[in-house]
């Protein structure tokens, strides 16, 4: 069975999932929406670097409601609840790298009544949070008996992250490590990362204390570092790394880190890739205890990242070979814990000819 996706917004996740629908044997590109106006016309296939395919990207949303489509994969920067709540009610199902990747004890009934009216599924999954944090781990946990602690964390380039008023003005990066302490990237990331640490909680078993801890750690310049957001002077924060634990009884069990830097060097003594570079890292302590390091993820370059990020490229098809299978399931918000085992597709000239 094919089914049709509109694929909502073309940022660098956007773009991504146009060609990942493209290439995949079992979905078809109905639509796409676009934020900004110059967009609103121009070819799906063009807006992500390759040829025309015959669909025109718009902004209007009623068309796109009104559209005979079984998903929507939704990839703004910044999500709009509204907008998630009617295209469920619309008879859609919903994959998306932004939220929902797992309820927990979060109130979303009103997410969940959209998806019954609609009787559709709503699909949280992305990379990290959306992969690394809950999905591996909990796959690698399987090899280990009595675990004590999951650690899911990522060395990052910020560099390479297109998307300069997010890095400057949102992430703080460049500013004064008092303007950074202000900074409301914990409490915006911690949704996502906190929602992760609950599905690995629940899963394992663990006993966990009611209260999460979330840390924020501050690295500076120490000589003049070049980024996409101008000269990052000494002095002005060019390191950033958060944590967020849960804990049993006081001791940490699950720990989930991300390592943002401007670069490899230049910063406070003990900020560093380490030996290994840009990594993501999932790590199980128990009997037996596992690391799986991932590698392939970052780009190798800034310019290559700026371009193409295999990081956002790989959130996207993520999200993209979930698509079959949140379409196939029963009505209401999904996990990776509902779905069945989700995998990608051959390259064309590699597949079995149907």
């Amino acid at each position: 069975m094919t089914y049709k996706v509109i694929q909502w917004a073309t940022g660098g996740v956007g773009r991504a999932g146009i060609q990942g629908i493209l290439s995949h044997p079992e979905l078809d590109l109905a639509g796409v929406w676009v934020h900004s106006d110059d967009k609103v016309g121009r070819d799906a296939g063009e807006l992500a670097g390759g040829s025309a395919v015959g669909v025109s990207a718009t902004n209007d949303v009623e068309a796109l409601l009104g559209l005979d489509a079984d998903c929507v994969f939704y990839t703004p920067i910044i999500g709009d609840k509204g907008i998630v709540l009617r295209i469920l009610e619309s008879g859609k199902n919903v994959v998306t790298p932004l939220n929902w990747f797992y309820r927990g004890s979060r109130d979303w009934s009103d997410v969940e009544a959209a998806c019954q009216k609609g009787g559709v599924t709503l699909h949280g999954t992305g990379i990290h949070p959306g992969g690394i944090t809950e999905r591996f781990p909990l796959m690698v946990s399987a090899l280990t008996r009595e675990v004590q602690h999951v650690r899911a964390e990522e060395w990052s380039d910020i560099r390479s992250y297109g998307a300069p008023f997010v890095v400057g003005e949102i992430m703080l990066f460049g500013k004064t490590p008092d303007e950074a302490r202000e900074s409301s990237m914990p409490a915006m990331l911690a949704d996502g990362f906190l929602q992760s640490i609950d599905m690995v909680a629940d899963a394992l078993g663990f006993d966990v204390d009611a209260e999460r801890s979330t840390t924020h750690q501050i690295g500076v310049a120490t000589k003049p570092i070049d980024s996409p957001i101008g000269v990052i002077e000494p002095g002005r924060v060019a390191a950033q790394r958060f944590t967020w634990q849960a804990h049993v009884r006081g001791e940490p069990v699950i720990t989930v880190r991300t390592n943002w830097f401007m670069g490899d060097d230049g910063f406070d003594t003990g900020w560093s890739f380490g030996a290994e570079g840009e990594r993501f890292e999932v790590e199980v302590t128990g009997d037996p205890s596992g690391k799986v390091t991932f590698h392939g993820w970052h780009p190798e370059t800034t310019e290559e990242g700026l371009a193409r990020n295999p990081g956002i490229v790989a959130t996207a098809i993520h999200g993209v070979s979930a698509i079959p299978a949140a379409c196939r399931a029963a009505p209401g918000i999904k996990s990776y814990l509902d779905l069945p085992l989700v995998a990608g597709r051959a390259a064309p000239h590699l597949a079995k000819q149907v």
